[in-house]
């Protein structure tokens, strides 16, 4: 009885891994720079911006050298961000009670010798708003922005990987 409860634990296993294996699915690499991005130069239209440090923190753990500016070096030009906010729906005496936020975020990237590409995306989160707790709400809509900020840094880094 015990034999055929590991050949059958053994082909459950050997299953598994077909229909794995079958639909395509593979891990992924580890995303790493390339060589002409691996020293950068980072500026923007506010460097000081909560956007800015994250995005130079993401780049220092990705590798990445930030450098003063250079000729023959790569150069990421990071826009100001734009937050905006669209009313979902509405509680039965007219307050809003969702709203849509919508992140955006631009950059440029130059690289010697190379036609600059210019990128734009935009992230989005619903939140809910109540009237009556209007404190709890402001400090939960600064985590989300911060969570969004952190989000669009990581997904800059993803794609100056893919280059």
């Amino acid at each position: 009885m015990a034999a055929f409860n590991a050949i059958k634990n053994g082909l459950a296993l050997v299953l598994v891994c077909f229909l794995i294996t079958s639909c395509g699915f593979h891990l992924k690499k580890a995303s790493s720079m390339p060589d002409n991005l691996k020293q950068l130069t980072l500026v923007g239209d506010d460097e000081k911006s909560a956007l800015f440090e994250s995005l130079k923190n993401e780049l220092r753990a990705s590798n990445v050298e930030l450098i003063s500016a250079a000729k023959d070096k790569a150069q990421l030009y990071l826009y100001k961000e734009s937050i905006e906010r669209q009313t979902l729906s509405l509680f039965q005496n007219g307050q809003v009670a969702e709203y849509e936020l919508a992140y955006g975020v631009s950059y440029v990237v130059k690289r010697p010798g190379e036609k600059a590409i210019e990128k734009r995306f935009e992230l989005y989160r619903n939140y809910q708003d109540d009237p009556d707790h209007a404190l709890a709400k402001a400090k939960e809509l600064e985590l989300l922005i911060s969570e969004i900020r952190e989000q669009a840094s990581r997904r800059i880094v993803r794609e100056l990987s893919q280059l």
